[in-house]
């Protein structure tokens, strides 16, 4: 399909497919409005949480959710995962569990939820995640002093019931958990403090450990990632199901940009936007924006216009569309 079509799609829940270091060519599912969650973490590249709940409910019609999946299935793009992840905490979405096992009936496509893992210590969320195939959660702490310096959490939480939850979750679970330890420097990559980790990761018996850290622009400045040799470090204490999945090199790679690229692309799809909201919205910094938002005008895949003292970008109208206008 040539770029320019995969733009103008009006897409509301999906985005992608785009390259992901950990998943492939991954279509995302974004079911929860922007920055709905139960946390608010001082590393998040999306920005402040603007609602921090933990109401479940049906947030995005389900129906219209599957649609739309089905409709970008029948393009025959490869896709190596069908990803619940996006904006906000998808598990907040009381459909969850429905959509997952609806597109098990559809499609072999693997399916992953990327979640914070507040919620795992809800009986009805871990069965709603049952069939999935990954479930990646994050863990940073077993204090809970760090875990609400870290996360800002919603202050029903408690990081000790969330931990039992993830062991609950397991014993359940037939599928792959993938756990993730976002590491902030000076905040919970002491020695002790991987120690502690390490128990609770032997009794959680994930199939894989991810280490990151704070690479990308986070929500707060004062928030640093640690160094590569403490990661290396951390690395050899937790074993070899461990792996450092955070990218060290400044340069961004080539599947990097391509990935930010179609992240910006699809927004635009939604709405038409401001720079500034392309930051607020991506996490992305200004400079980098500019520079892909160039590459997209260039390409014809968006266009720009005035609006009072403001310029916007949106899908560019194809030359039906210019015509129905000037007639």
């Amino acid at each position: 399909m040539p770029s320019n079509q995969r733009a103008r799609r009006q897409n509301n829940y999906t985005y992608g497919p785009v390259p992901s270091r950990r998943l492939g060519y991954s279509l995302g599912i974004d079911i929860v409005p922007h920055k709905k969650c139960s946390f608010d973490c001082i590393y998040c590249q999306l920005g402040s949480t603007t609602d921090r709940t933990l109401i479940r409910k049906a947030y995005t019609p389900v129906e219209s959710v599957l649609a739309e999946i089905r409709a970008e299935l029948t393009r025959k793009e490869k896709i190596d995962y069908l990803t619940f992840s996006g904006s906000g905490e998808p598990t907040l979405h009381s459909g969850i569990g429905y959509l997952i096992r609806e597109l098990k009936k559809i499609t072999e496509i693997r399916i992953a939820v990327l979640t914070n893992g507040s919620l795992l210590s809800m009986p009805a969320v871990r069965k709603d995640l049952l069939y999935a195939d990954v479930v990646i959660p994050t863990l940073c702490t077993t204090d809970q002093d760090i875990f609400q310096r870290i996360h800002r959490n919603h202050p029903n939480l408690d990081i000790k019931v969330i931990i039992d939850g993830y062991i609950k979750f397991r014993k359940v679970y037939s599928g792959e958990i993938w756990l993730e330890l976002m590491l902030v420097k000076g905040i919970n990559d002491r020695p002790e403090q991987i120690d502690d980790l390490k128990k609770v990761i032997a009794r959680i018996d994930p199939e894989r450990i991810h280490l990151n850290t704070v690479i990308r622009p986070p929500s707060e400045e004062h928030v640093h990632p640690v160094s590569i040799e403490t990661m290396q470090y951390i690395r050899n204490v937790l074993g070899d199901k461990c792996e450092i999945i955070a990218d060290f090199k400044r340069a961004r790679t080539n599947v990097q940009k391509e990935y930010d690229m179609e992240r910006i692309a699809t927004t635009i799809t939604r709405r038409p936007v401001t720079i500034d909201d392309l930051v607020r919205t991506t996490g992305l910094q200004k400079r980098q924006i500019t520079e892909y938002v160039g590459v997209l005008l260039k390409k014809g895949r968006i266009e720009s216009s005035k609006h009072g003292e403001k310029e916007y970008y949106r899908v560019a109208r194809g030359p039906d569309d210019r015509t129905k206008r000037s007639g």
